[in-house]
């Protein structure tokens, strides 16, 4: 993760701003200014951790004089029991950074958790798990980030780096043809040279989609059977998605089509946080 990226640094920044307001009272009235003390990362859950360099980053943006010690990588699998890692120094920074560090790295570790699971599922397969856009206002960076941790692909990361023509557009364009021909109109206008995602209900869109060439076509709540049919139907034409509903159960059935990625908005809309907790030792 690159801590340099404005967006991100806002985002630390916002939940710096959100967390400490005009200053952690709790530490501040119980604890002397000047005693010291160190606190470890205890995990309580077994998953996938995801989190550790952004941890360091916020001790370190609160306090640069903390001394940080992890133990474990990124992306490591863990259990419980394991200590992630050490911070010593200043009492009241650790405490001050306590819960930011926890917010931020219980879920990204739930998310690359969950994406190492459904990774494992589909292994053997020609299939990709993809994220989507399904997040938490203000936390897609990190959640993609776990989700690439996990062993995931990140899909595009907002509406402005892919076009992704779904039903709706689709629908109040006209039909697949007039919305494809007039996005491609536009982007030519625009010299914004971004691929096309078309998606489709049923082999009749997915034809469709075919005769106006694009870069992806995305099989919305197809079945197995009928999605096998749809990857014979698109064979080496151009890229497919199987997308809508797909669970751990029925993942594997799906990556066996042959399709290329499977998206899961379930990685980022329910995921469950890992459990962790910072404890003074």
């Amino acid at each position: 993760m690159n801590f340099i990226d404005p967006q991100v640094s806002q985002l630390i920044e916002l939940a710096i701003a959100e967390d400490i307001g005009d200053g952690d009272h709790s530490s501040l009235g119980a604890i002397a200014s000047n005693e010291k003390g160190k606190a470890r990362l205890l995990v309580k859950d077994a998953g996938v951790l995801c989190g550790i360099h952004l941890a360091k980053h916020i001790f370190h943006r609160l306090d640069s004089a903390l001394v940080f010690k992890p133990y474990v990588e990124e992306g490591s699998q863990v259990k419980v029991g394991d200590i992630a890692f050490s911070v010593s120094g200043s009492i009241h920074s650790i405490l001050q950074a306590e819960r930011l560090v926890l917010n931020f790295m219980q879920r990204m570790s739930g998310i690359s958790t969950s994406t190492k699971r459904l990774v494992d599922l589909i292994d053997g397969t020609n299939a990709r798990l993809l994220d989507t856009r399904k997040t938490t206002p203000g936390m897609r960076i990190f959640e993609k980030y776990a989700v690439f941790v996990g062993g995931g692909v990140n899909h595009r990361m907002g509406l402005f780096d892919m076009v992704m023509l779904k039903d709706n557009h689709n629908d109040y364009a006209g039909g697949i043809t007039a919305a494809v021909n007039q996005t491609k109109a536009y982007l030519k206008n625009e010299d914004k040279p971004l691929k096309i995602e078309v998606e489709t209900r049923n082999l009749e869109e997915v034809k469709e989609a075919l005769a106006v060439d694009v870069n992806r076509i995305m099989f919305d709540n197809f079945t197995p059977e009928e999605m096998k049919k749809a990857v014979s139907l698109v064979g080496n034409q151009c890229e497919t998605e199987a997308s809508g509903g797909i669970t751990e159960n029925t993942i594997r059935s799906y990556a066996e089509t042959g399709v290329n990625f499977i998206s899961v908005g379930a990685l980022t809309h329910s995921v469950k946080s890992l459990d962790l907790s910072l404890k003074q030792y």
